[in-house]
């Protein structure tokens, strides 16, 4: 499974999901990350560009791109649940601390 998390330079979750500069794609089997790699997505800096349907469009077409069945994230808004559910990934919310063991935790679950 393909999970996504907004992290820090600390490696903890980082609370702004839509307004992340950085996300991390985990691929887990079991309970074991397999692979763990972060990409800067930048979207900070993007969030207020375009309006609220292109932000939604830009972060849909990275988890389509990626493959994400998953995201983990400390909150969202209720447009960005809504888009995600339609997707078919499943969103765990109120993730906080490492983000590693947020994603293990929340596959678990």
């Amino acid at each position: 499974m393909i999970v996504c998390v907004p992290v820090d330079a600390d490696g903890a979750v980082d609370p702004r999901w839509g307004r992340a500069a950085r996300v991390a794609l985990a691929t887990v089997e079991g309970d074991v990350v397999k692979e763990w790699s972060e990409v800067g997505v930048t979207w900070d800096s993007l969030h207020d560009t375009g309006g609220e349907g292109a932000h939604h469009a830009r972060v849909a077409r990275f988890l389509r791109d990626h493959h994400v069945e998953a995201v983990v994230a400390h909150h969202m808004g209720a447009g960005m649940t809504r888009m995600l559910g339609t997707m078919g990934i499943a969103a765990h919310l109120g993730a906080a601390g490492d983000a590693r063991l947020a994603v293990l935790s929340a596959v678990a679950s």
